[in-house]
């Protein structure tokens, strides 16, 4: 019974703070017509995945064509209309949204031919496509993704009357419709091109991964390792939405899933709502920044930074590693500080017995990291982990899926990807505009001039920019768009160009947590009963490595392992591990014992100065920080 209450009440949090996960309930014919489209578009993915892909611009067209249908029927214009019957709108704009991308499938050769000479039933079918895509944003994405993109379209039009840098000759509603529409540099851009490919096969792997009940494997296994520690339930969620990240990309849909199981257990032992709350928002955010599988930005990122995705994932291991060691830091002081204890052993799984039963679950995660590291491009490692992951399921018979279980996986993983195929399209009109009109470099110019040429300003200011993005935009946008106008800012002062893009993707993903609008934390305080701000700020201070880490490795990358040897790495990663201890001790407010202000002020010192690679700066930081240790160990004595 509380298994099935605690279910009903993430489907409730998710409906309430994940647009996403809002859908239509349809039953009889409807419900089948929608299972078969979104089946449909699996079939369509994995026949591309195995057989090769179309031409750049058919595969993208299809790819939207069933995204933009399925959009339409499943989230309704309004949010009074019935959840369980079509409305006539709907139905008519679905229809739309389909023909729309298929005109360019039926008329490619002759548009090829016509080579940007466009017609006037041209002309209407791309209006027709450019509304339809921003209509969708709105009803899958939400409102200020949709402000942006008008803000960039008034641009496109609105260039003669602009002032300084940002003047430019202006288009015609035909040039922008030409380039949005019927180029690959506009809507069927690089984004959407990434989630027609890459994205999609990622996204199904994770449903079929969530469907062999891995999801229960990894807070089992977390519960059995930590589970008895002081302050287990706590780093049960942390370590439990680490593993939750490698297969999910929402923050929110993270809260839901383990959420509905940790936040009552801290709660439990003693925990207050909104630190219960803020643990497990912190900790299922930085599940996207978690390799092998982080969230569908990274392989933008890839594409974007032209470099294989495994050296993405290379690059994020440090900071992850980093970024949770600061939360379960957090968590441990916090634990000491009430004086909370573990879970009795006894009454805890065996980590043994787990693995035995259902540690097979695990074998894909495996297999795919092995194919990446060995060179296999990410759609082929994603397909053979597909296949694996359901033969894996098979091993044993409580684990093993049903036929009809892998039938609504095609569908489950159809559905998943709508919001990225959505957000990605829009981001396409953000990013034709700005290659049409030259913004991107007028704005990083900008964004240079307003920060005095100074690097420090710079970073704090395209901080800002990618925190308020965050705040109402998925991670996706908010990366296309802050790699297209920030990033380059950073880049032209010398920051290498992984390192600036993975600065933009963190404060991207970290707005999740940020108040006033943090929804991973909202969606957490909905499950522990807390209040929503207060627990989004004491989630921001356990996500302070987020905050810290991206300065940290701009200015120097060898945490991204750029020009870095074994030795500086190790040394590297061991101090700024030291260095979390410091930072997490000020936020917390305990080391030994209770810290007094100015002890936390010095904390935070000597955790920033370890925390940043080199000697000059690790040395002076160790030797305040075993100062302030000795300190409160002699007063805790006394």
């Amino acid at each position: 019974m509380a298994l099935d209450e605690d279910k009903a009440l993430a489907e409730e949090v998710l409906k309430k703070y994940d647009r996403e996960s809002d859908t239509m309930n349809y039953t009889g014919i409807m419900a089948k017509v929608v299972s078969a489209i979104a089946i449909t578009f699996s079939i369509f993915q994995l026949y591309t995945a195995i057989f090769g892909v179309l031409d750049a611009h058919l595969q993208r067209a299809v790819h939207l064509g069933f995204a933009l249908a399925l959009s339409y029927l499943l989230y309704p214009s309004r949010k009074s209309w019935s959840r369980t019957k079509l409305h006539p709108v709907d139905l008519i704009l679905a229809i739309l949204g389909a023909a729309a991308p298929a005109y360019i499938c039926i008329m490619y050769n002759e548009l090829v031919m016509r080579s940007g000479i466009m017609t006037t039933p041209d002309v209407i079918m791309g209006v027709i496509g450019v509304l339809l895509v921003i209509e969708a944003t709105r009803r899958v994405v939400g409102i200020p993704m949709v402000v942006v993109v008008l803000v960039f379209i008034a641009y496109a039009f609105a260039g003669p009357y602009m002032p300084g840098v940002l003047a430019h000759r202006g288009l015609t509603p035909e040039q922008l419709i030409g380039h949005l529409y019927f180029t690959t540099e506009g809507i069927f851009g690089i984004p959407l091109g990434v989630s027609s490919t890459f994205i999609f096969l990622f996204i199904l792997f994770g449903a079929y991964l969530e469907s062999t009940g891995l999801g229960k494997f990894f807070i089992d296994i977390a519960n059995a390792l930590a589970g008895w520690a002081r302050g287990g339930p706590a780093k049960v969620a942390v370590i439990s939405s680490a593993f939750m990240g490698t297969v999910s990309g929402s923050s929110v849909a993270n809260v839901a899933g383990t959420g509905s199981f940790t936040i009552p257990m801290m709660k439990k032992l003693g925990y207050r709502k909104e630190f219960a709350g803020a643990v497990e928002a912190a900790s299922s955010t930085g599940g996207q920044l978690m390799p092998p599988v982080m969230g569908a930005a990274a392989f933008l990122m890839a594409e974007f930074v032209g470099v294989p995705y495994i050296d993405i994932v290379a690059a994020a291991v440090i900071p992850a590693i980093l970024y949770f060691a600061g939360v379960l830091l957090g968590v441990h002081l916090e634990a000491r500080f009430s004086n909370l204890k573990g879970i009795p052993r006894d009454q805890l799984p065996k980590a043994w017995v787990i693995f035995k039963e259902r540690g097979h679950l695990a074998i894909p995660l495996v297999v795919i990291v092995y194919l990446l590291v060995t060179g296999f491009t990410p759609m082929r490692a994603a397909l053979v982990a597909i296949v694996l992951s359901i033969v894996a399921s098979a091993l044993r018979k409580n684990t093993r899926m049903k036929p009809i279980e892998i039938v609504h996986g095609l569908e489950t993983g159809a559905r998943n990807v709508l919001g990225v195929v959505i957000a990605c399209a829009a981001a396409g009109i953000i990013i034709g505009v700005v290659t049409k009109t030259g913004v991107g470099l007028k704005l990083a110019s900008g964004l240079l001039a307003l920060s005095g040429g100074y690097l420090l300003p710079t970073m704090f200011f395209t901080m800002i920019a990618s925190l308020i993005l965050g705040m109402g935009v998925p991670t996706t946008a908010n990366y296309v768009i802050t790699s297209t106008i920030a990033a380059p800012a950073l880049i032209q002062m010398g920051v290498p160009v992984l390192a600036a893009h993975m600065f933009v993707f963190y404060f991207g993903i970290i707005a999740d947590v940020t108040p006033p609008v943090a929804l991973a934390a909202y969606a957490a305080s909905g499950i522990s009963g807390g209040k929503p701000l207060l627990t989004g700020l004491n989630a921001s201070k356990l996500a302070i490595a987020a905050f810290i880490i991206p300065y940290i490795f701009v200015l120097s990358p060898e945490l991204l392992m750029i020009n870095a040897t074994a030795v500086t790495l190790v040394f590297a990663v061991v101090t700024a591990l030291l260095g979390m201890v410091g930072v997490s001790s000020s936020m917390i407010g305990f080391l030994v014992t209770k810290n007094s202000k100015w002890e936390r002020l010095l904390l935070f010192i000597s955790g920033i100065l370890m925390i940043i690679p080199g000697l000059a700066t690790d040395i002076p930081g160790i030797a305040l920080f075993a100062v302030i240790a000795l300190f409160q160990k002699k007063r805790a004595k006394n």
